[in-house]
């Protein structure tokens, strides 16, 4: 009797602690910051059963109801506000420059909250909040952006949401059926249908610093206006196949055909912003044309398509395999390429460090070359901001598992030394534990680098002292 005693003892003795252990690390291990770094793959292994009811959903049965109801419970209204913003030091400037604000959309990606939208939606926002399809309101942390892509990427703290899956904006062509899902001129969760129009489209809007912006917009004839920008762009079988970007416009509505971002893109983009917090961006080194009928006469070419290099810039990828001025850049990795956008596009899914196949025509011959990519700077490694501890006087320290399970909070940092500056300014003492700033959440130092990173005047600090007290301050940015 003794025996099976034991032996039931030791059987509920480790029930009861796994099941310890699975309530821990369900409620406390990684919720809002996983560990993965890849969208794509997430998708692939989430536990939410996306839906793939394949009955209805071809293209020939012409079924857009169906694919509208999988996706617009996914696609999210982006309110930002510019200026001072709600939590603003000085109520009196709010009173004499209240803040400007402006909306587009979004789309969700992941279960867990990240939403890719348009750069241009959120560039210079104080503050960001998303509005779902049944009105749920989050305040949401920009992780990062890409002015070259016109590509943002969001997060809001929350779990089981739906979203959208990926598609394959390689495989679309011309005189396919899609749908637009966004929030134009506020009216949410709008569905608007069109067929794919072109590919690879260079309309000149985008612009970046370093002149590296890339255009390779699938074009479409599905209504698009002001606050669509963000939103989805989807197959009949309710995958995402672009982000919809800009409108070819004289009056700034809708004449008939509007752009979106494709997917292909949109993939390596958020990937690189989830993980490193900015575009990791491989470079050739080269100065390119588009291949025309005239520059084939003038130059004697074999080919009235391509990419024709102008220059081959001095320590380049480029330069070290091989290529050369004048060269006709004809396929990459096998895939050809008849323009420099689709040049660009194929180029820029890919990192500094990783090779790509260049096959292009010298003196009538087809050569192929594999080239490293290299970054803006020359080198073919990534680079991960560096995550800053002190700041503005203040020494911060992630915060244990233990101490959050102690405190009984999902996340936050710890102020463990002041010396002069913005925070004891604010009258902020040590020891205080930073939970959210401007009512988004703060999970750790490197989360409050990338938040601080896009703050621009007062801040809303709040947050708990160790015996719990909770104080709000408000921090001079």
């Amino acid at each position: 009797m003794k025996r099976y005693l034991l032996i039931f003892t030791v059987i509920l003795s480790a029930f009861i602690g796994a099941a310890a252990g699975i309530i821990f690390v369900i409620r406390y291990i990684d919720l809002f910051n996983p560990s993965y770094v890849s969208i794509q793959e997430h998708q692939a292994s989430a536990l939410v059963n996306y839906p793939s009811d394949s009955s209805g959903l071809s293209p020939n049965s012409l079924n857009f109801g169906n694919a509208a109801k999988m996706i617009t419970p996914a696609v999210v209204h982006i309110r930002t506000i510019y200026g001072s913003g709600e939590f603003s030091l000085n109520p009196l400037k709010q009173y004499l420059n209240p803040p400007a604000r402006s909306s587009g959309s979004g789309v969700i990606l992941t279960d867990d909250g990240y939403i890719v939208t348009n750069h241009h939606v959120i560039e210079d926002a104080t503050q960001i909040e998303v509005v779902m399809n049944n009105n749920q309101r989050f305040y949401a942390k920009l992780v990062g952006k890409d002015p070259s892509t016109d590509l943002a990427l969001l997060k809001i703290k929350a779990r089981n949401l739906p979203y959208v899956k990926y598609g394959d904006s390689d495989g679309i062509t011309p005189g396919e059926w899609v749908l637009a899902i966004g929030n134009p001129f506020d009216l949410n969760s709008t569905v608007t249908a069109g067929i794919i129009s072109a590919k690879a489209r260079n309309i000149g809007i985008l612009r970046d610093r370093n002149n590296l912006q890339v255009e390779s917009f699938i074009q479409t004839d599905a209504a698009v206006n002001p606050g669509n920008s963000g939103g989805a762009l989807v197959n009949l079988k309710g995958e995402l196949i672009g982000i919809n970007s800009a409108i070819a416009t004289s009056t700034g509505n809708y004449a008939g055909y509007s752009f979106a971002i494709p997917v292909s893109l949109v993939k390596k983009i958020v990937d690189d912003l989830l993980e490193f917090g900015e575009v990791q961006r491989g470079l050739l080194g080269v100065q390119i044309i588009d291949v025309s009928a005239e520059l084939a006469e003038n130059r004697s070419l074999d080919v009235v398509q391509g990419v024709y290099i102008t220059r081959v810039n001095s320590g380049s990828a480029a330069e070290e395999s091989g290529i050369l001025t004048g060269d006709v850049i004809i396929a990459i990795d096998g895939h050809p390429v008849n323009s420099v956008s689709e040049l660009q596009e194929w180029v820029a899914r890919n990192r500094p460090g990783q090779s790509i196949d260049v096959t292009f025509l010298r003196d009538g011959k087809t050569k192929s070359v594999k080239t490293i990519l290299k970054n803006f700077e020359g080198s073919n490694e990534v680079e991960k901001k560096k995550v800053e501890y002190e700041l503005e006087g203040a020494t911060f320290e992630d915060i244990s598992y233990r101490n959050l399970t102690r405190l009984n909070i999902d996340g936050g940092i710890l102020i463990k030394q002041l010396t002069e500056g913005k925070w004891k300014k604010a009258g902020i003492k040590e020891g205080f534990i930073i939970t959210h700033i401007d009512k988004v959440p703060v999970d750790n130092v490197e989360d409050l680098n990338r938040t601080l990173d896009f703050k621009n005047g007062g801040i809303l600090v709040e947050g708990i002292y160790d015996r719990n007290d909770k104080e709000v301050y408000g921090v001079d940015w």
